[in-house]
């Protein structure tokens, strides 16, 4: 029996998940994962990496998810799934890599700096 455990990040948003052979059930913080991310755009974004490996339906996935919003965490999750997949099945990482779901999106927020009001925009200024 098959199994792994891997996690990826999106933002702020990190996600850990465990993977076992089973029947497609995605469970996300002991919710079913259309509970969890109640919109198609999300559920989506979650089943993306199944299906373009060819894996739906085969595993059962337990995932532990904290931080950011719920795009960054599905986008998490995303990652994670598929890099669970690549420790499995080698021969998937091309087609995953093809569609851009290998690649960890490392875009945060700016911190903000002294002197301004936010990370570059400047307090207003005032000639008299």
């Amino acid at each position: 029996m098959s199994t792994t455990n891997t996690s990826g990040r999106r933002k702020t948003a990190v996600a850990r998940i465990y993977l076992t052979e089973g029947n497609g059930a995605i469970t996300v913080n002991g919710k079913n994962y259309t509970e969890y991310f109640p919109t198609l755009p999300l559920q989506y974004i979650i089943n993306q990496s199944l299906e373009v490996s060819g894996n739906g339906g085969k595993f059962d996935i337990n995932v532990n998810v904290a931080g950011g919003g719920v795009k960054g965490q599905a986008e998490a999750v995303r990652l994670a799934i598929a890099k669970a997949i690549v420790e499995l099945d080698p021969e998937a990482k091309p087609a995953l890599r093809a569609k851009g779901l290998m690649t960890r999106d490392d875009r945060m927020v700016e911190r903000k700096k002294p002197g301004r009001r936010k990370a570059r925009r400047r307090f207003q200024f005032s000639k008299r």
